[in-house]
């Protein structure tokens, strides 16, 4: 049955702020760790010791393993689209394009998710949420500029983003109709140690990083952010999120990682903030605010 309304409540609005910051990381964690490391084998990292991280927490926990194939379908399919396929497009695309550009292109998830859940009959396609992800795009090109320079590559990486984010639309289709009643740890160390498993032989074939000399320590700090507060911590917020308000909902986190990351640059670093970065923070938030539709309809009732 099509959902009608997902409003997200004050706690999942506080989580998906959260979850901005963890994934924000990613992409300063990716472009330090693609120093030293080639793209295919840094994601099988990423997800490898995502994994590890996760699975101690999984005992203490008393969760259960996914039992025979049946049980395990669910996240290799998840593990798939939600990891192996976006995280590698997404990678290999930002040795073509920065990382400012990728963040931007990764703001269209939103939009990929929205189509592909009506397309599957999963949601009505609502035209506030149409218009209001197209306004938070439109929010996150002006906050960050379009960052373009002219670099060979440079459409092929376009390309590989954009496709990355169409496979979290995927993702999101597929976390909807196979994964209802998951507990959320479960599911997060399920799809990692899936996709574990596909990164190894991808990676394995395509780079032989048993062949590569080993990363110094700055590459392996990087490393260890991008599976620890990137993937195993992000992961579980992310799939508390959709259990509760749905596909087309937590996939929002992607509009407002742009901001959280100049604001923590703000309060961090002590970096300025420009006049255009204000504006771009102001449409999205008036973006999200009419994907949240309460504040139209007060608007009705007092007409």
């Amino acid at each position: 049955m099509p959902v009608t309304d997902n409003r997200i409540d004050a706690r999942d609005w506080s989580l998906l702020a959260v979850l901005s910051i963890l994934w924000g990381g990613s992409f300063f964690f990716n472009g330090a760790g693609l120093r030293e490391l080639p793209p295919l084998t840094l994601v099988f990292l990423r997800v490898a010791l995502g994994a590890a991280i996760l699975l101690p927490l999984l005992r203490m926990q008393g969760i259960g393993f996914p039992s025979g194939l049946a049980g395990w379908r669910p996240f290799v399919a998840i593990g798939l689209l939600n990891n192996a396929i976006p995280f590698s497009l997404i990678v290999i695309g930002q040795t073509f394009i920065p990382s400012g550009l990728a963040s931007i292109l990764n703001a269209t998830a939103p939009m990929f998710t929205v189509i592909v859940m009506a397309a599957a009959g999963e949601e009505t396609l609502q035209m506030r949420r149409v218009a209001g992800v197209a306004l938070g795009l439109l929010g996150v090109i002006i906050l960050r500029g379009w960052g373009l320079e002219t670099r060979a590559g440079q459409g092929l990486g376009i390309l590989l983003c954009l496709g990355g984010a169409f496979s979290y639309g995927l993702a999101a289709l597929a976390a909807r109709r196979l994964l209802k009643d998951a507990a959320p740890l479960g599911t997060a160390t399920f799809q990692l140690m899936a996709s574990t498993v596909m990164m190894a032989a991808v990676a394995g074939a395509v780079e032989q990083p048993w062949r590569l000399p080993m990363p110094g320590p700055t590459t392996w700090l990087a490393v260890l952010g991008l599976a620890g507060v990137s993937t195993a911590l992000a992961y579980i917020v992310f799939f508390q999120i959709l259990r509760r308000s749905g596909a087309t909902n937590v996939m929002l986190v992607t509009l407002l990682i742009p901001v959280t990351a100049i604001l923590l640059g703000w309060l961090v670093l002590g970096e300025p903030i420009s006049a255009r970065e204000i504006a771009g923070a102001i449409v999205i938030g008036s973006a999200l605010l009419v994907i949240d539709g309460r504040i139209l309809n007060l608007r009705r009732r007092g007409v």
